[in-house]
């Protein structure tokens, strides 16, 4: 059993997940093809931490309002 610690990497947190999913809007993505690359970099490896769907949406919200995002038109979009 693992116990819980006051510690989180980086790549768990939402913080972290939202770097990662920046990184990823090189172009307009929907909401779908942001989780399909998250999963496929995860089972490539090439993510460690395993995030789930309301976490993505959760990040979605939270870089919305950082404005580090935009969306039109059903596309996530980078702010420059």
């Amino acid at each position: 059993m693992l116990l819980p610690s006051k510690h989180v990497n980086f790549s768990e947190s939402l913080l972290g997940f939202g770097s990662y999913l920046l990184q990823k809007l090189d172009r307009p993505l929907s909401v779908d093809e942001l989780w399909k690359k998250y999963l496929a970099d995860l089972n490539n490896e090439l993510y460690f931490a395993r995030q789930t769907f309301d976490n993505l949406v959760l990040t979605l919200i939270f870089l919305y309002s950082v404005q580090a995002i935009k969306e039109e038109k059903g596309l996530i979009i980078k702010c420059n």
